[in-house]
């Protein structure tokens, strides 16, 4: 199933998408709901960010590749950080370049989303709480993180996390590819298998910290072939079975 956040002129609503085409939901996603028979065009409508979570909960350092080019050591656990909601923006809106940072990166990742209260789960049961998955871009200000002794900063700017355009269920999420183009170049190109701590094993392990919630975000980490983004640049995450994510660079 591939499910939308959208708005139109006059409401919020989430939607099932089918081909072009977005069927009205009444009711949550991460609940109960129905799906109408009221439907709109894609090209009729936009795209919100796919969920309203309480928390990003985000790996870092989960690709061998992107570790030698970070000339950091292989984690001995996961790596963890913290992306405030109010970092999340949608499809086809603006990552807005700070003030105080000189180098703004893209990062594609695969984001999982939380489908149901999670907490202390085995890895071998863990993608059961998963509703399904998503594109996102974490994005970081590349010098503060360097600058810095953690990573808060860096991470947790207004527009620092565009996520989208769809939450796509039924995956395998340890087999997708990831794309980052970056003004129509291709940047970055991997596969989670390559993922060092996989899906399963990233939701328990955080399971295990704090409690999930529905609609919660869970991005995966990045692979190799980061750099920077200047004002006017169009960047998208292209996820296999799942979409593009395109935003702006002001």
């Amino acid at each position: 199933m591939k499910f939308a956040r959208f708005k139109n002129q006059e409401f919020i609503s989430y939607g099932l998408v089918e081909g072009d085409k977005v069927y009205k939901i009444e009711g949550y996603i991460f609940g109960e709901y129905k799906v109408t028979k009221e439907k709109y065009m894609l090209s009729d409508i936009k795209l919100l960010a796919p969920c309203k979570p309480s928390k990003i909960v985000a790996v870092g350092i989960n690709y061998r590749d992107h570790a030698d080019e970070m000339n950091n050591e292989l984690p001995k656990e996961p790596v963890l950080f913290i992306k405030p909601s109010t970092a999340i923006i949608g499809p086809e809106e603006k990552i807005i370049r700070p003030d105080m940072s000189e180098r703004v990166d893209y990062e594609a990742e695969l984001a999982l989303i939380i489908g149901k209260q999670t907490k202390n789960v085995d890895p071998s049961d863990a993608l059961r709480y998963v509703l399904g998955a998503t594109c996102f871009n974490d994005v970081t200000a590349r010098d503060l993180q360097e600058k810095d002794i953690q990573w808060t900063r860096s991470k947790s700017f207004d527009t620092f996390a565009p996520m989208g355009p769809f939450i796509v269920t039924g995956l395998d999420y340890n087999n997708i590819n990831i794309e980052l183009v970056h003004n129509g170049v291709t940047k970055q190109k991997s596969n989670t298998s390559f993922l060092i701590n996989k899906t399963h094993e990233i939701v328990s392990y955080i399971s295990r910290i704090m409690t999930l919630y529905p609609g919660d975000v869970i991005a995966t980490g990045t692979p190799s072939g980061i750099g920077p983004m200047s004002k006017g640049d169009v960047v998208e995450v292209r996820l296999e079975g799942i979409g593009v994510l395109r935003n702006y660079v002001e």
